[in-house]
């Protein structure tokens, strides 16, 4: 039973259900992959293996009693170190933060144990999760376990590189523009980004910001299949009275034909050729699927609201967070909130409220676009995974990223779900392509992402690979 951690959460939570393995046995599967991989890769920051076998221990004795124990029976997750675990820091990668000790879960940490998941650790963030890259100078560095020269991604990087290496059958993370998604990409699994309101979001120690009634960061999972994120989604899905903008609605919705809208360069994305024969490639996998793929110019604006997201993003509470920032010192911290300077100019006189007014025009149109296709499939970025802290390298390895990574902003600013799906790898590095669909409707992103599975993905869960 050593390997239990190379299964599915679907597959090892049916066998402890079963009772032919148990969730102690699951867990200390999962610690001894820790153990094993996690000082090459520096995914989970924060873990205690004592807690870790106790709820695993109590799982198996509510079984025992025959008690129903959830869909996750004594399946091992990692959560990310930026919402609160009782007991544990909520630090968000920066020291300054440390010494806040959440004295409650979030919704998502008790949704997870109600549906019987055992926590096995807190995985890492870039300082304040500000970046598509994972370093801080609490925590150190995560490696992509696929090839540490390339970015883990962020900010949820160390629930990508974790999920991936295997620690852990599905990883939380929390997603403001990519921060689920293009971990997922960068590290060659899968990761969802839910509609704003299908996860209950609150954190006693860090606030989340809101703006206009809706919470920015949204949490989701990231796992080895389409089917462990379905698990996941409905296991971080149930109705939590904490957070005032969850929105009661069911998993899955009305039928909806087959149809997809293939965009290869969305607003005038640049793509590297790699990118567009991912994005070809899936389109074919769905046809094969039974889908109906129409390639398209383009979509609704997606540019422009990627840069109101960009704006929202840091112009609510601008100089707050540079000041947090400049105290921790973090020089990557800085470059990113500096980067962003000129762009929130008009933000004080007005910029807020036109921004509000756009993304109302701009869900309009999306949710009108998606009348007729149930999903959209693009790239989930201009170019493959990144080489590790490319921001860092000057002006222009700076705004390389941000251009790349334009589809994955833009898709939060209308509160649309979407699903990073990986497809197979370049050398060593992971490809893959972004589906979108209307609101509430993840059910339609993993139906196509399922379909698009079928047609092959990285071998996962990887060996950290350490040169």
């Amino acid at each position: 039973m050593n390997d239990l951690w190379r299964l599915s959460a679907a597959e090892l939570a049916a066998l402890i259900r079963q009772r032919k393995v148990s969730a102690k046995e699951a867990a200390q599967s999962g610690l001894a992959r820790l153990d094993a991989a996690n000082p090459a890769i520096n995914a989970v920051v924060d873990h205690r293996p004592e807690e870790v076998l106790a709820q695993a221990e109590a799982v198996d004795a509510a079984l025992a009693r025959g008690l129903n124990v959830g869909p996750l029976a004594g399946v091992p997750v990692t959560v990310k170190v930026n919402i609160d675990y009782k007991g544990y820091a909520t630090s968000n990668g920066v020291k300054i933060q440390n010494e806040i000790i959440a004295t409650s879960n979030s919704p998502v940490i008790d949704n997870l144990v109600k549906a019987g998941a055992v926590i096995l650790g807190r995985t890492n963030c870039p300082a304040f999760s500000y970046r598509w890259f994972t370093t801080n100078q609490l925590y150190g560095d995560t490696k992509n376990p696929r090839d540490p020269s390339l970015t883990p991604g962020g900010s949820s990087g160390g629930a990508g590189s974790a999920v991936a290496a295997g620690i852990g059958h599905i990883a939380h993370g929390t997603d403001i523009a990519g921060s689920i998604r293009y971990p997922a990409y960068a590290c060659g699994v899968h990761g969802l980004r839910p509609t704003v309101g299908r996860i209950a979001a609150y954190n006693q120690a860090l606030p989340e910001r809101i703006i206009s009634g809706q919470i920015t960061a949204v949490s989701g999972p990231l796992a080895r299949t389409i089917a462990d994120i379905r698990l996941g989604l409905e296991a971080m899905s149930h109705p939590d009275p904490r957070d005032p903008w969850y929105v009661p609605v069911p998993l899955i919705g009305e039928p909806r034909e087959k149809r997809v809208a293939m965009c290869l360069r969305p607003d005038g994305l640049e793509i590297t050729k790699a990118v567009e024969s991912a994005v070809r490639d899936a389109g074919k996998r769905l046809e094969r699927a039974g889908w109906i793929v129409e390639e398209v110019e383009n979509t609704p604006a997606l540019r422009e609201a990627a840069a109101l997201q960009t704006t929202i993003w840091f112009g609510d509470g601008y100089q707050g967070m540079l000041d947090a920032a400049e105290r921790e010192g973090d020089p990557a911290a800085l470059v990113c909130l500096r980067g962003q300077k000129d762009k929130l100019k008009d933000f004080d006189n007005g910029g807020l409220s036109r921004a509000l007014v756009r993304r109302s025009t701009f869900v309009r149109d999306w949710e009108l676009f998606l009348q007729r296709y149930a999903v959209v499939l693009m790239p989930m970025s201009g170019e493959l995974p990144f080489p590790d802290n490319l921001d860092m390298e000057g002006e222009e390895g700076f705004a390389r990223v941000w251009a790349a990574q334009m589809p994955q902003i833009g898709i939060p600013f209308m509160g649309l779900p979407a699903l990073s799906v990986a497809t197979g790898l370049v050398g060593r590095t992971p490809t893959g392509v972004q589906v979108v669909a209307g609101r509430y409707r993840e059910d339609l992103c993993l139906a196509a992402g399922e379909a698009i599975e079928a047609g092959g993905t990285p071998p996962m869960p990887c060996d950290p690979i350490t040169a």
